[in-house]
């Protein structure tokens, strides 16, 4: 097989097609939002966000509605719960999250293991489908994605301030609450998103892996933002072909991809890298 053949045979089969735009779209929105993720230190609420949608996710399976209606009404009203749970400083934030994370996911895993067909039911949900993206979930994915990614846009000033710069947040009476409730429910709208490409387990390697290889590389949030989506794309189109030519599952072989690059960057990022940071210390 020529080098030709190896890149386009897979471009044949419908499904491994919209399994690269799904891959693709996922990638992109959150490695973007992943950025504030890993600026704010929000990586356990994002993980525990991903699996408290699974209740949300098992009554949509039951009723035959779409996964996504359950995912994503489930999602905000986590996010929703944990901002009124901390929000007061009755709880710390690390408290409540773990207490609904577990509260809930082990709901979810109770009310599937009453439906009769738990092992391969909860394999769906925990590791994703990938390669079994319909048109009408590539077009669920490409619509709330767009929606994440244009309110990223609309209120990128408003986020940059109160990310770095709360006082001054403070001083331009930014509306600090609403922002952080937004984007609270930006993180459970892109995890409803990525739930078919990587599904509940993998979600938060996705939010993260990207965006943390991309502050290695730049520490100015556009080109964090802009780094950080071209590694999550890259990362769904080399899963994809590896899972197609490897025979192995499609969402861990996008995260695989994904940490493979994170530990390239890790050890040869210019200046940060470890193996400079090394050579530097014997020279």
């Amino acid at each position: 097989m020529d080098i030709v053949s190896w890149f386009t045979d897979p471009l044949a089969y419908g499904f491994v097609l919209r399994a690269f735009l799904a891959a693709i779209i996922v990638g992109v929105v959150c490695s973007v939002l992943g950025t504030y993720i890993v600026l704010r230190g929000m990586a356990f609420f994002g993980d525990a966000l991903a699996h408290t949608i699974l209740p949300g996710l098992v009554v949509a399976f039951l009723l035959g509605w779409p996964l996504a209606v359950g995912a994503l009404v489930m999602g905000i009203l986590t996010a929703l719960g944990i901002g009124a749970l901390t929000s007061k400083g009755v709880l710390k934030e690390d408290t409540a999250i773990g207490v609904i994370f577990a509260g809930f996911f082990a709901l979810g895993v109770a009310m599937l293991s009453a439906t009769g067909n738990y092992t391969i039911d909860l394999a769906h949900f925990l590791f994703g489908n990938l390669l079994g993206v319909s048109i009408n979930d590539l077009l669920v994915t490409f619509v709330l994605g767009g929606l994440v990614l244009l309110l990223v846009f609309l209120f990128y000033k408003e986020f940059l301030v109160v990310s770095f710069d709360p006082i001054l947040a403070s001083t331009l009476r930014l509306p600090a609450v609403f922002l952080r409730y937004l984007l609270l429910v930006l993180i459970a709208v892109t995890i409803v998103v990525s739930l078919q490409v990587v599904g509940i387990a993998l979600m938060l390697a996705m939010l993260i892996t990207p965006a943390a290889a991309a502050s290695l590389l730049t520490r100015r949030l556009p080109s964090m933002m802009l780094v950080s989506a071209l590694i999550g794309a890259s990362s769904g189109v080399i899963g994809i072909y590896a899972s197609f030519y490897m025979n192995i599952a499609s969402g861990p072989a996008v995260v695989l991809a994904a940490s493979v690059i994170f530990v390239f960057v890790f050890l040869f990022a210019p200046a940060k890298g470890a193996i400079w940071t090394l050579i530097g210390s014997h020279a």
